[in-house]
C-alpha cells in the first residue's frame, strides 16, 4: 500500500517500528511452546514463525493506522496545515519555549494528521501545528498519529484537542466557530468541536459578526479578555465613523509593536476617547455675528443658540423644524 511505503515497514522482526512496541511472539497454531522436533523441522518451524510474525505485524500496523492508534515518524515537509486556522498567532517567546522543551525532552505528545484529501502521499494536520513548527525548526521527523478523517471529524478533533489544552483565548475560539460556520459546517458539528452549548455558541459567533475581522486579527488572541469586553469593543465600533478611525489606528506602527493584550486596551481607550471628543465650532452669520454654536460627535449634532447674539432665533428655528425636515426629505429622497 502507498502509506506502507511512506512510513516504512522493517523486514527485521527484532526491530520495532518507530514509536511502536515490539510485536508479541505468537506460537504457530498446533505447536505448543517448548515442543521439540528434530533440527530440520525446527528450522522450518522458525522460518514459518518469522514469516507469520512479519505478516501479522504488517497487518497490525495497517489496522492501527486505520484506527489512528499507531504512532509513526513522518517527514515534516510532507505535512500541510489544517484548512481551518484556529490561532491568531503565537508569541515568539512561547514558541521558543516549546522548541527548547522538545530539544530537552523530545516530542512527548504526537500530532494528529490525516492523509491529505487532495494530494497523494501528503498529510494534513488536525492538531499539533505548534509542535510541527517546532520540529521543523529543530530538524528530524515528527511523531504523528495517522487517521482517516472526514472534514467534520478533523475540525471536531482540532477543536476538542484545543479545549483539552485550554490554550486558545475566547476570541480565537469564537473566530474558529465563525470560520467553521462560514465553511458550511452545522451548528451541531461546531458545538462538538468547541464543547459549548447552543446559547454560548450563538454569543461567540455574534461577537465575531459584529467586529471587522481585520480588527480581530490586528489585536490578536488577547488572552486576558473574554466575551464581555469583546462585546463592549463591538459596541464602540457600531458607528461607521469609529470603524474607519479604528481601521486607521490599528495600521499604525506603534500599535502593531505592542503585545496582544496591550493592543486590545489601547484600541478600547482610543475608541472611548473618540466617542467622547466633540468637535465644536461657531456658525458665522451673514451679519458677522455668531448666534449658533454647532457641536458634533460620532452619534449626534447639537445646536446651541446664543440668546444675546440673536434673541428669539432659537424659537424661530423650532417653529420651522417640521418644514425644514420635509424639505430635507425631499432633497435626500428619504
Amino acid at each position: 500500500m502507498a502509506r506502507k511505503n511512506l512510513i516504512g515497514i522493517s523486514d527485521s522482526p527484532a526491530a520495532p517500528l518507530d514509536g511502536e512496541r515490539p510485536a508479541v511472539e505468537r506460537p504457530i497454531a498446533g505447536v505448543s511452546p517448548g515442543h521439540r522436533t528434530n533440527a530440520l523441522v525446527g528450522g522450518i518451524t522458525r522460518s514459518l514463525s518469522n514469516i507469520t510474525q512479519k505478516v501479522e505485524r504488517a497487518e497490525e500496523l495497517e489496522r492501527q493506522l486505520a484506527q489512528g492508534q499507531a504512532i509513526v515518524e513522518l517527514d515534516p515537509s510532507l505535512i500541510d496545515a489544517s484548512f481551518i486556522i484556529d490561532r491568531l498567532g503565537v508569541t515568539p517567546e512561547a514558541q521558543a519555549a516549546l522548541v527548547q522543551q522538545i530539544r530537552d525532552h523530545g516530542q512527548q505528545v504526537p500530532i494528529l494528521v490525516r492523509p491529505h484529501p487532495g494530494v497523494e502521499h501528503r498529510y494534513q494536520v488536525a492538531y499539533g501545528h505548534r509542535r510541527l513548527a517546532a520540529l521543523r525548526e529543530i530538524g528530524g521527523k515528527v511523531r504523528a498519529v495517522v487517521r482517516e478523517l472526514s472534514d467534520e471529524q478533523l475540525v471536531i478533533s482540532q477543536g476538542q484537542e484545543n479545549n483539552a489544552r485550554t490554550d486558545l483565548s475566547y476570541v480565537e475560539r469564537a473566530l474558529f466557530a465563525a470560520r467553521l460556520e462560514d465553511r458550511g459546517f452545522s451548528r451541531e458539528t461546531i458545538i462538538s468541536a468547541l464543547g459549548v452549548d447552543k446559547a454560548a455558541l450563538s454569543k461567540m459567533i455574534s461577537v465575531v459578526r459584529r467586529l471587522p475581522v481585520e480588527v480581530i486579527e490586528a489585536i490578536g488572541a488577547a488572552p486576558s479578555f473574554g466575551r464581555r469586553r469583546w462585546m463592549e469593543l463591538a459596541d464602540r465600533l457600531e458607528n461607521d465613523g469609529r470603524r474607519t478611525k479604528a481601521l486607521t489606528y490599528i495600521r499604525q506602527g506603534p500599535f502593531t509593536e505592542m503585545d496582544s493584550d496591550r493592543r486590545f486596551e489601547k484600541l478600547f481607550i482610543f475608541l472611548a476617547e473618540a466617542r467622547g471628543r466633540a468637535r465644536a465650532e461657531a456658525w458665522l452669520a451673514p451679519d458677522r455675528t455668531r448666534p449658533v454654536r454647532i457641536r458634533d460627535t460620532d452619534t449626534e449634532t447639537t445646536l446651541a443658540f446664543n440668546k444675546t447674539a440673536a434673541p428669539g432665533f432659537a424659537e424661530f428655528v423650532r417653529q420651522r423644524l417640521e418644514a425644514l425636515y420635509l424639505e430635507y426629505q425631499q432633497e435626500t429622497g428619504d
